[in-house]
């Protein structure tokens, strides 16, 4: 005990728990003041359901991406490159009513390609962006 008196040659048996306490209170401290520096900014992911579609757009006014397997865009059917896919993008959203942009991808395409596609549709004034799987060939696997 803190009032207890101990002889010389007596073992230390009582714990001292006082920097345990210092350091918790300051690891606590700590995150405290790097949690909000820590929240990563992302794309927000919302499941649809097809009720929730009522009312929307027509599919006709938006910007429809399409990624096809060995790597290749097309913007609203027009095939486009790496060079003129971005004019193309732009111009396309300036027609679109809500800028929303759909892609099409495969499940072989790589996740680079279509994080860059969203990346650029983001940068050309997109607002809304959804990303859609391609339907499997008829007696394909599914």
């Amino acid at each position: 005990m803190a009032g207890a008196s101990q002889k010389d040659e007596e073992p230390i048996t009582a714990i001292n728990v006082t920097p345990l306490v210092d350091v918790c209170l300051v690891l606590v401290i700590i995150f405290m003041a790097v949690a909000p520096m820590a929240v990563t900014l992302g794309i927000k992911v919302l499941e649809t359901r097809s009720s929730n579609a009522e009312g929307k757009a027509s599919v006709d006014e938006n910007v429809n991406i399409r990624i096809t397997e060995d790597g290749g865009i097309s913007v609203n059917g027009t095939k486009t490159d790496g060079v003129t896919f971005r004019g193309i993008l732009a111009a396309q959203l300036l027609k679109s009513k809500d800028k929303m942009v759909i892609i099409t991808a495969d499940a072989k395409n790589k996740v680079g390609l279509v994080v860059e596609v969203l990346d650029a549709s983001k940068q050309a004034g997109a607002l809304k962006l959804a990303i859609m799987k391609s339907e499997a060939a008829p007696g394909g696997p599914s």
